[in-house]
């Protein structure tokens, strides 16, 4: 790729997350059957992909805003016909949609007490898929990077969510985020790699997000 061909993405991505003119962001308005989801479309098609690819046992998100993103993928695992999604939030008064499949969990998602009641019974052998979306700061994402890649399937996926920010092409003045706090999970944690092939839109709210767990 081109240096003027990266700085054209670039614009592209920076226009499509603000809006034109800077006013109603593009990504606030998608649906997924009628419920707000806060993603890139592109990345969603990413995720029914991943899914369709690994057949997972269980979906954990941390982060379920309206449950949009979980409601999508409800849906992905009523077609491939198996898998269940468990989405961790510290707010429950948001009305979301109802889903066999959804499981809603209050709570933070870096709260190990937590964490360890909701994986602990579980097969230690089942394929799961985790995505942290809950707050951005690069402390927070840092944290949930620790206490959940353990927990990741061999192959599978430890999804970090809005790493664009801070300047990674859009939103510069959020401060250290996503971006940084992958950056220095991997100073510490030879596990993962950054699967660029889940890229390959060009646009992805999650550049260099997509971590796969080696086997």
């Amino acid at each position: 790729m081109t240096p003027g061909e990266q700085t054209k993405i670039e614009q592209f991505h920076d226009l499509y997350y603000n809006g034109l003119e800077g006013k109603n962001a593009i990504h606030l308005h998608t649906y997924w059957l009628g419920v707000q989801v806060l993603k890139c479309p592109l990345d969603l098609w990413i995720y029914q992909e991943i899914i369709a690819e690994l057949q997972p046992d269980v979906i954990i998100e941390t982060g379920t805003y309206k449950g949009g993103s979980a409601w999508f993928m409800a849906h992905i695992l009523d077609l491939i016909g198996k898998g269940e999604i468990f989405t961790i939030d510290v707010a429950d008064d948001l009305a979301r949609p109802a889903h066999p499949r959804i499981h809603y969990v209050k709570g933070s998602s870096t709260d190990e007490q937590l964490l360890h009641t909701l994986m602990n019974p579980r097969p230690t052998d089942e394929t799961r898929l985790i995505i942290l979306d809950s707050l951005h700061t690069k402390a927070h994402v840092l944290k949930e990077l620790h206490l959940w890649s353990p927990f990741v399937s061999p192959n599978s996926y430890l999804i970090v969510e809005d790493t664009n920010i801070n300047g990674h092409p859009t939103y510069p003045t959020f401060g250290a985020g996503p971006y940084e706090a992958v950056e220095e999970f991997f100073k510490m944690n030879s596990d993962f790699m950054v699967d660029t092939s889940r890229e390959k839109f060009l646009m992805t709210f999650n550049p260099r997000g997509f971590l796969k767990r080696l086997p």
